[in-house]
């Protein structure tokens, strides 16, 4: 053992003596035991909560014992019941529910796994362990067995009760520990908590693997993770908390997921402080208005049903797999993508979420990842998060710092409600410094913002505001906050291109704004003209062929030394974001054609826009302001543009207006001129 994992056992032991066990025993038992970790830790913190290893061999092989004598597996339920009314009395480890019989007045309870129902239970259980009248306990129970026909009663009978979760927590002792360690030391522990080997992650890593934490600890909170497989995104959701429930398959029903009418009860949002969605590519409702419902829920943590408006506080959490690279996908598409039919169109659904995970950042898992030292029993974390849910921190940076202006009421009610988990999670007891906010508000303002930045492709300029920032009250000094991926997302690269180079942006035939790249090649011939790269696509070689007819009828316009009918040329056309071929095509080709033949290359950084009609007529550019801003998105600096267009630049935000160039052309021979830098 490392000096600095000695230093943070001893801390454990001082300030949480018998809250921690070592974690690579878990794995060891887990293989063999189909319980859920936090029962199977709680045994293990019983029995083995020790650093001496012999003890803690001893414990294991108690626990081992206990599980295999005792546990109740659904399918071994009869040949137990069998057993309790054979041998009189039996002991068995199951989940235990207790409700109050109002008619009887009496306490009952249900067993999970054994499906019995009705045992009489001693008023002094439910008194002592108030969970059992909430989600129900795992605990050893002595049954025993009496049958009477006339009592009406169920023939078994609860002797003794103990829990084996925890029953009930003192928050002060997490408030008061924490002040004992580092922020550092506490982000090791928290990860170990849930299986992983902090030195085996770098920060940033670590913060993203704890921000997975924060619909534990955050009512009505919307995270999305989207990844490679193998990076352990829907694990925690399953096993580290039995206050949380991960829906697999995907498909489910409004009735499931949020109120039964028939029966008049809350579905999964009701019962649950969390509901995860495994997969989000097979998420399907049976219900028409299923979407829409879970707008609603999501958007104000209530829904109406009939003529109830249902209030709930579960969180929402969406994992995936994303299959290709982030590049790639940025560059044909949207980080939504995965999402099925029915929510990636929908701009109003993604805009609910509160923050967006990037799941490729975190490395695949292999063995060194998980770990082999102490962390808290999960059990008592999770009731340490389901108790934090009480709390709010959303209001923690307001000393220090405003938010930009570019933040909306949702990205504000995001950034503050990410801010107020992480707060949770790492300053349980509300004692942090400036700089430890400052690094948690930037980071919540990252997860909004990769939200905001795939709003903007899905519903263009509704969503342009996305340069999320914050303002020291202190200093007046205004940090915008990147997105690490898209600052790689840049498709035309800075200076001049080579000669016969154009770049355009144009709807394709799906009515999709891509940016396209033409480029030309020139060779001496007989006044042959080739079109590469639009196969298919009729509208495409229509407009080409305009461009070349109408150079070689006005070439004189450009340059009396242009011969066309001495040269050949080949045009290629190629959709940079890997969709569809565009027919809009006639003016990036006439200039393409130009540059070649006068072997001068277009002006830097240049987008040209716009399309002419046969007789050289200039066409306006339908929805600039759409198609502008993927043109910035794209890496462009300077926008060839018709004149007639020059008006609509007033819808164009500030901001990106003031880092573009504008330049006009009234006719084809101007556009040309104008974009290989003539004047």
């Amino acid at each position: 053992m490392s000096e600095i994992d000695a230093t943070l056992l001893k801390k454990l032991e001082e300030n949480f003596a018998g809250r921690f066990v070592r974690k690579d025993l878990t794995a060891r038992i887990k293989e063999g035991a189909n319980v859920p970790t936090y029962v199977l830790e709680y045994l293990l913190g019983m029995f083995a909560n020790s650093t001496d290893d012999e003890v803690i061999e001893q414990g294991v092989q108690r626990v081992r014992a206990t599980l295999a004598n005792n546990y109740v597996r659904p399918d071994e339920a009869e040949k137990v019941k069998a057993k309790i009314r054979e041998r009189g009395s039996y002991t068995v480890i199951d989940k235990v529910t207790v409700h109050l019989n109002t008619t009887r007045d009496r306490y009952e309870a249900s067993f999970s796994n054994l499906g019995i129902r009705e045992v009489v239970t001693d008023s002094k259980y439910p008194e002592e362990y108030e969970r059992l009248l909430s989600g129900g306990i795992w605990c050893i129970v002595r049954l025993s067995y009496f049958f009477e026909e006339e009592s009406g009663n169920s023939p078994f009978i609860l002797e003794k009760l103990d829990p084996i979760q925890i029953a009930g927590l003192d928050m002060q002792e997490i408030y008061d520990g924490r002040k004992n360690f580092t922020t550092q030391e506490w982000m090791a522990v928290i990860l170990r908590t849930i299986g992983l080997e902090p030195l085996e992650f770098t920060e940033r890593e670590q913060l993203l693997l704890i921000l997975r934490l924060v619909p534990f600890v955050e009512n009505n909170y919307n995270l999305v993770e989207l990844g490679p497989r193998g990076t352990g995104k829907s694990h925690g959701y399953k096993e580290l908390s039995p206050n949380s429930i991960l829906v697999s398959g995907g498909q489910t029903t409004v009735a499931n997921l949020f109120y039964n009418m028939a029966r008049r009860q809350v579905g999964l949002v009701g019962m649950w402080d969390l509901v995860a969605f495994d997969e989000v590519a097979g998420i399907n409702f049976k219900d028409k208005d299923g979407v829409q419902i879970m707008k609603d829920y999501m958007a104000s943590g209530s829904f109406a049903r009939g003529k109830d408006q249902i209030q709930a506080r579960a969180s929402m959490v969406f994992v995936g797999n994303i299959n290709q690279s982030v590049d790639v996908i940025l560059k044909s598409s949207n980080l939504f993508e995965p999402f099925p039919d029915a929510m990636s169109g929908d701009s109003a659904f993604f805009d609910r979420i509160h923050a967006y995970l990037p799941g490729w950042e975190i490395p695949k898992y292999k063995p060194a990842f998980f770990a082999k030292d102490y962390g808290f029993i999960t059990d008592y974390f999770a009731e340490v998060m389901r108790e934090l849910r009480k709390q709010s921190y959303s209001d923690a940076f307001d000393k220090y710092f405003n938010l930009g202006d570019q933040l909306n009421q949702r990205d504000t009610i995001a950034v503050r409600k990410t801010v107020s988990g992480m707060v949770k999670l790492l300053f349980p007891d509300g004692i942090y410094t400036k700089e430890d906010l400052e690094k948690i508000l930037s980071f919540a303002l990252e997860m909004r913002r990769r939200v905001k930045e795939q709003l903007k492709k899905i519903g263009g300029m509704e969503f342009f505001d996305v340069e999320l920032s914050y303002k020291d009250k202190e200093s007046l000094l205004e940090t915008i906050v990147p997105v690490p991926e898209q600052s790689s997302n840049t498709l035309i690269p800075n200076g001049r291109p080579k000669a016969g180079q154009i770049y355009t942006v144009a709807l394709d035939s799906q009515a999709r704004r891509c940016a396209y790249s033409i480029e030309s090649q020139m060779t001496g011939g007989n006044g042959k003209f080739a079109k590469t790269g639009i196969s298919g696509h009729n509208d495409a070689k229509e407009a080409m062929d305009n461009a070349y007819r109408y150079l070689k009828k006005n070439s004189g316009e450009i340059n009396a030394n242009l011969h066309l009918d001495q040269q050949d040329l080949v045009v290629n056309v190629s959709n940079m974001n890997n969709l569809d071929m565009t027919k809009e095509l006639t003016i990036p080709t006439y200039i393409a054609l130009v540059s070649i033949a006068l072997n001068r290359p277009a002006i830097e950084s240049l987008v040209v826009l716009g399309d002419f009609t046969l007789n050289g007529s200039v066409k306006k550019v339908d929805s600039l302001a759409d198609t502008i801003q993927v043109a910035f998105d794209s890496g462009a600096k300077q926008i060839l543009l018709p004149s007639q267009s020059l008006s609509e630049l007033s819808t164009i935000p500030d901001n990106m207006q003031n880092q573009l160039t504008f330049i006009p052309y009234d006719t084809v021979e101007t556009a040309a001129i104008r974009a290989l830098g003539f004047k």
